[in-house]
């Protein structure tokens, strides 16, 4: 084998070195990114299923909590902690209850990706809160 030839060997090895490593990151990226939407998704669901427990007459904070487990079990996600709040639209916490009839509801689930995120790459902080929101009007 002539010199040229090892020449362009050797160039197309390191061209393929930079090729490979921007699609692996690239992938790696893709993976954390779809997870971290995939947990997006499943808070808002499971604060969706806690509202709509918590908004029927004769519902009580019990039952939400049982509804926004049931729902994150179903996700795969009843090992995690999070922490579910009740609130009304000013961020007052609220016993659903006692509140009276066309009150908003607003149940809120949130959780930290480091306790529950895959990071290859690390692109999403550990101490960032995957949350999930919904409001609802109490029924009567």
């Amino acid at each position: 084998m002539n010199r040229r030839n090892r020449i362009r060997r050797g160039a197309a090895i390191l061209e393929m070195t930079a090729v490979m490593m921007t699609l692996l990151i690239l992938a790696f990226g893709m993976v954390e990114a779809g997870y971290f939407l995939f947990i997006k998704h499943n808070m808002q669901a499971a604060a969706r299923e806690g509202a709509r427990a918590g908004i029927v007459p004769g519902a009580n904070t019990q039952a939400v909590n049982d509804a926004v487990a049931a729902t994150l079990q179903a996700a795969g996600l009843d090992g995690v902690s999070y922490t579910t709040r009740i609130t009304n639209t000013s961020d007052v916490n609220i016993d659903v209850a006692t509140v009276p009839a066309g009150t908003a509801v607003k149940v809120t689930v949130s959780m930290r990706w480091g306790d529950v995120g895959v990071r290859p790459l690390g692109i999403i902080g550990a101490n960032k809160y995957v949350k999930g929101g919904t409001v609802m009007r109490k029924e009567g």
